[in-house]
């Protein structure tokens, strides 16, 4: 009987904390005009956050930075007129609150951060492409779980994000639902991701899923988690480490840009 009260109490304590929770800000006028003006580039992790790491010696956050700053660097060549805004550009912590305030402030109409995966199974491999939502299987959840845990090294983190608990399934199903203005534009965009990373580069995807991260959760535009492969395996530690590999990536991402951008504008 007490287990089930307890139980009761910590699931309206919760409610009550999500529904305090501010409203996003209102989206860019170009977002409104379909035209894609600005877009927000995240390097997962970094600084004293290195990430998920390869046997090998690779650090999640130091790769991210590498590619992030590829997609940054080609984007502004081919795109002379794309406003590009990273929420770092060099190897320091950034806090997840503050990457969605970048992105908030700089009026973006997309939000892309980058990551690599991890797993106890050194042979698990392939890329997957997240959107804010519900969490469908375990393992969506407990990648949720793993990129959102960084908050613990974040000073006061309990005010900063009302009470949340990274550690919590059920925190983060309540909390799934406040990017769902924006799930179709999500969608559209990381399907073209890993599209391009199955059919151009050979690699295997898991497709596109859902979860709750709270790097996207309050960003006020189209936003995605891009898990570009496991550092955990030796082989893909090897490519995702390797210029070829970084290129690789960073061309994914610019081929789905290019079709999204085109699609959206029309």
């Amino acid at each position: 009987m007490f287990t089930v009260l307890r139980a009761f109490v910590g699931f309206a304590l919760t409610c009550l904390l999500i529904a305090a929770i501010p409203s996003p800000p209102e989206p860019s006028r170009s977002a409104k005009r379909n035209l894609v003006k600005t877009i927000c580039l995240d390097a997962g992790h970094g600084g004293k956050d290195p990430g998920c790491l390869g046997s090998k010696g690779a650090q999640e956050g130091k790769v991210t930075l590498k590619i992030i700053l590829e997609v940054g660097k080609r984007l502004k060549s081919e795109f002379p007129d794309l406003k590009v805004v990273y929420t770092r550009d060099t190897d320091d912590f950034i806090e997840l609150n503050e990457r969605a305030n970048i992105a908030n402030r700089s009026r973006s109409d997309l939000f892309i951060s980058v990551h690599c995966n991890a797993a106890t199974n050194k042979a698990a491999y392939g890329t997957e492409t997240y959107t804010m939502g519900l969490h469908k299987t375990d393992g969506n959840l407990n990648v949720a779980k793993r990129e959102n845990s960084v908050i613990l090294q974040e000073k006061d983190y309990q005010t900063t994000y009302n009470g949340f608990d990274p550690s919590s399934p059920l925190a983060h199903i309540m909390m799934a639902n406040y990017q769902s203005a924006f799930m179709a534009s999500s969608v559209k965009f990381a399907s073209k991701v890993e599209e391009q990373f199955a059919k151009v580069y050979n690699r295997k995807s898991f497709g596109v899923k859902q979860a709750g991260f709270l790097v996207i959760w309050r960003t006020a535009m189209p936003s995605v988690l891009i898990e570009t492969g496991f550092l955990t395996n030796p082989e893909e530690e090897g490519y995702l480490n390797s210029e070829k590999g970084q290129s690789e990536v960073a061309d994914a991402i610019i081929g789905a840009f290019k079709k999204y951008k085109e699609e959206i504008e029309k």
